[in-house]
């Protein structure tokens, strides 16, 4: 009997030992679990401590299981260290559970990083290091040799530089009978402009051979071409001045329009215009005044318009034609013409006294000044001049002629009709004339009216005698009154 009840007290006691051990691994498992959460689980941890002398008989608890993987969290503080885990509660003497042990502290909410140190202040670039010197450039190739000259242009003949120049004129010439009524045209064909009709050659000096020397359309009434039912102008330009060897150029009643081509002037035998009775416009043409040889000039009837320009004055010709729509008082200039036999500026507008320099043009034969507005007294020096046959001052308002001038209306070589003299017969009527005279009339420099060069300190300044007339034969068939 007493050998029962110690073993049923063995067996008691071996129970006791097992429960309170498997008690022990119940609360270390929940202490180790614990000890995980606040350590932050999945990290590397220390292994707990040895369980005291009184529990190293019990098995070794069951491995706990493995955490779930954690997500990667932004790189947190390093955590402070992991508090110790507290001792395990002593058994209780009698052979009841232990209570529960109160839930672990919650861990302290991890303080905030730190803020980021502040950014530098950007730093200027450096300066760019300069470029490394570039390669001298290559040599240059030697120059290519020059290609061969082109062969020498054929020289043309006098005759060919002007035949081309006919040419070129005729394509500008009316086919119809209003633009060429005689024809003349018709005949310029071949290669020989001496065998045209209207031109003429000679042997010019300075090239020893054949040239064109004269052109000769006096009374052609050439004209141009028609165009959208209007006759197309027909200019001198492109024509007149591109015979380079010209010495006269006659071309009375035809139809030429626009003006006369600066280049005339450069003409180097030029002596002979004749332009009288055309269709000319504009300022008057000084492009003339620049030719030196001209021994003749005829621009009237056209339609040139402005003061007579005292250059005209020093042209060194003979026979000087200036009817057109001219206007304002002659110069005293006009004295220089010392060696002209002719003067007419009829039909324009000019006006004031006759210049008493007038009585240096010595040799003047006919003298023309009708169909203007002049007035005042006719000057006797004027009536005196040796070589005069004929003065033409009709149709103006001259008041007073003296007896030289007197002598010459009886000889019929001085026209005074239809003026203002009222002791003679054929005149204006006095309220013509008194309607004339109520306006102010008078020339820039009115003194210089009574200017006679040729008798003061012009006296020693006398233009040389007119050279030789040209080799061209000069015609004076111009002088004929035209019928426009």
């Amino acid at each position: 009997m007493g050998t029962n009840n110690s073993f049923f007290a063995s067996v008691l006691l071996s129970l006791l030992l097992l429960h309170l051990c498997l008690q022990h691994d119940v609360v270390e498992g929940a202490e180790r679990e614990a000890l995980e959460i606040i350590i932050g689980g999945g990290g590397s941890y220390s292994s707990p401590p040895a369980p005291s002398p009184e529990y190293e008989e019990c098995p070794p608890p069951p491995p706990p299981p493995c955490p779930p993987p954690p997500s990667p969290p932004p790189p947190p503080p390093s955590p402070p260290p992991p508090s110790p885990p507290p001792p395990p509660s002593p058994p209780p003497p009698s052979p009841s559970p232990p209570p529960p042990s109160p839930p672990p502290p919650s861990p302290p909410p991890p303080s905030p990083p730190p803020p980021p140190p502040p950014s530098p202040p950007p730093r200027s670039p450096p300066p760019p290091s300069p470029p490394p010197p570039s390669p001298p450039p290559p040599s240059p190739p030697p120059p290519s040799p020059p290609p061969p000259s082109p062969p020498p242009a054929p020289v043309l003949t006098r005759i060919e530089i002007a035949l081309r120049v006919i040419m070129k004129f005729k394509k500008l010439i009316g086919k119809d009978p209003q633009g060429d009524p005689e024809n003349i045209t018709s005949t310029w064909v071949g290669k020989d402009p001496c065998k045209f009709k209207g031109f003429t050659c000679a042997v010019v000096p300075d090239y020893k051979q054949n040239a064109l020397a004269g052109v000769d359309f006096n009374g052609k009434r050439l004209a141009g071409k028609m165009w959208g039912g209007k006759r197309k102008e027909l200019p001198l330009g492109g024509f007149m001045d591109q015979l380079p060897d010209l010495v006269f150029f006659h071309a009375n009643s035809n139809n030429f329009s626009g003006s006369i081509p600066k280049d005339t002037s450069k003409l180097r035998y030029f002596y002979e215009l004749d332009l009288s009775n055309n269709k000319l416009s504009g300022d008057f043409p000084y492009e003339v005044l620049s030719a030196k040889n001209l021994t003749f000039l005829d621009l009237r009837f056209n339609s040139f318009r402005g003061s007579v320009h005292p250059l005209v004055f020093k042209l060194d010709v003979d026979v000087l034609f200036l009817n057109n729509q001219l206007s304002g008082c002659l110069p005293w200039e006009i004295g220089k013409l010392n060696q002209a036999t002719l003067f007419d500026v009829s039909t324009n507008y000019l006006t004031g006294p006759i210049p008493h320099s007038f009585a240096c043009l010595a040799k003047m034969e006919i003298l023309v000044l009708d169909n203007n507005q002049f007035y005042g007294t006719v000057p006797e020096l004027v009536c005196k001049l040796p070589n005069l046959a004929n003065l033409s001052l009709a149709n103006n308002y001259f008041t007073q002629v003296g007896p030289e001038c007197r002598k010459l209306i009886k000889k019929g070589f001085l026209n005074v009709k239809n003026n203002c003299i009222l002791d003679l017969k054929d005149q204006r009527s006095k309220s013509e004339c008194a309607w004339f005279f109520s306006k102010a009339r008078h020339c820039p420099n009115e003194r210089s009216m009574l200017y006679i060069p040729c008798q003061t300190h012009y006296s020693n300044e006398k233009k040389p005698e007119h050279r030789g007339q040209a080799s061209a034969p000069l015609s004076y068939g111009t002088l004929k009154p035209h019928n426009p």
